[in-house]
C-alpha cells in the first residue's frame, strides 16, 4: 500500500527470519534480491545480529513466485532461532497481512484516526528453523476468484465464507 505506519512490522510482513540484524557489522554481509519477472527473491547472506556478531552470521532467504508460491531457505542458523533476543525488535518468522481505515475522529470531528486491522497472520514454529531447511507456502482458491458471492458460495472452495462486519461483505 501506499501507507507506512509504525506497525508495519506487527502487522504486515513477510518475515522468513525477522529479528535485529546489522547488515553494516561486515563487509561480507549482503542484503540481496533479483527479479526475473517469474519469482523476486531477497537474500540475506552472512548477516549478524545487532550486538551480539559473536553468535555468528546468518544466511537465509525469500522467494515470491508469481503463481503465489512463497519459499522461505535457510542455509545458515548459527543458533536456534528461540535463543535470539527480542528486547530490540520482535523476532518472528511467517506470514501477516493487515489493511487500515480512517475514521473521523468523536472528539475532533475534522481529523482522523488510523485503525489497522490485521486479518491474516501465519506464524512458523521458530524451533523448527535449522540450517539448511525450507517452509513453503502454496496459495489456497480464493473467493476473488469468482465475480459474485452466491458463485463463490455456490462453488467447491474447501473453505467457508464468513461475514466481515467491517468491509460490510462476505469473505
Amino acid at each position: 500500500g501506499d501507507v507506512i505506519h509504525r506497525m508495519l512490522t506487527a502487522t504486515q510482513y513477510v518475515a522468513p527470519l525477522m529479528a535485529n540484524f546489522n547488515p553494516s557489522y561486515s563487509r561480507n554481509s549482503t542484503v540481496q534480491y533479483l527479479d526475473n519477472g517469474t519469482v523476486f527473491v531477497v537474500q540475506w547472506d552472512k548477516v549478524y545480529l545487532q550486538g551480539k556478531e559473536d553468535m555468528g552470521s546468518f544466511t537465509f532467504q525469500v522467494a515470491l513466485h508469481s503463481t503465489g508460491r512463497i519459499v522461505f531457505g535457510y542455509k545458515e542458523i548459527p543458533v536456534p532461532v528461540l535463543q535470539i533476543s527480542a528486547t530490540q525488535h520482535p523476532v518472528k518468522a511467517g506470514l501477516s497481512d493487515a489493511f487500515m481505515i480512517l475514521n473521523p475522529s468523536p472528539d475532533v470531528p475534522e481529523s482522523r484516526r488510523r485503525t489497522i486491522y490485521e486479518y491474516h497472520r501465519v506464524e512458523l514454529d521458530t524451533s523448527k528453523i535449522t540450517n539448511m531447511s525450507a517452509v513453503e507456502f502454496t496459495p489456497l482458491p480464493t473467493c476473488l476468484q469468482h465475480q459474485s458471492c452466491e458463485v463463490c458460495v455456490s462453488s467447491e472452495l474447501t473453505f467457508n465464507c464468513s461475514w466481515c462486519h467491517v468491509l460490510q461483505r462476505y469473505l
